[in-house]
């Protein structure tokens, strides 16, 4: 679900965890969360990959196993197509109902950030325009934090 984004994958993750155990652990971690629309804020969004960048929600052998799994994914033209060489980019995308979001851990040696752009439009008609979108904000954020 994670390096290779499907829709399949997130049916079999809610059927396995269930409705109710993944609000709970959404509120475990104080975040607004409902799975029966499968949505999270953008500042939910940046909290849960922030605490995923610090350790605090795996233990290290599984935080380093899902930033693996972060990179080299079915898609990389959305941030990490737009991200500088030397930045290390561990995300995951989502594209479903006209929304285009990519969310994204940027690390160097020296600093890690989080960037999160999400995108909404009518349909598929206008993801390049919406990815160029992308690129720019994370070229102007990449520019500014690097």
């Amino acid at each position: 679900m994670i390096q290779d984004s499907n829709n399949d994958s997130w049916s079999l993750l809610m059927q396995a965890v269930g409705l109710a155990g993944l609000s709970a652990y959404a509120a475990s971690l104080d975040i607004a969360y409902d799975p029966e629309v499968n949505t999270l804020s953008t500042s939910d969004m940046a909290h849960l990959l922030a605490e995923l960048s610090e350790g605090r929600l795996l233990n290290a052998e599984h935080t380093e196993q899902l930033l693996s799994y972060m990179q080299d994914t079915n898609v990389e033209d959305l941030i990490p197509a737009a991200v500088p060489s030397g930045v290390t980019v561990f995300h995951k995308y989502g594209l479903l109902d006209g929304e285009l979001h990519d969310a994204a851990i940027l690390s160097t040696s020296a600093a890690s950030f989080v960037l999160v752009v999400y995108t909404k439009g009518g349909g598929l008609d206008d993801v390049p325009q919406r990815t160029a979108l992308i690129h720019d904000i994370t070229t102007a954020v990449t520019a500014a934090l690097f």
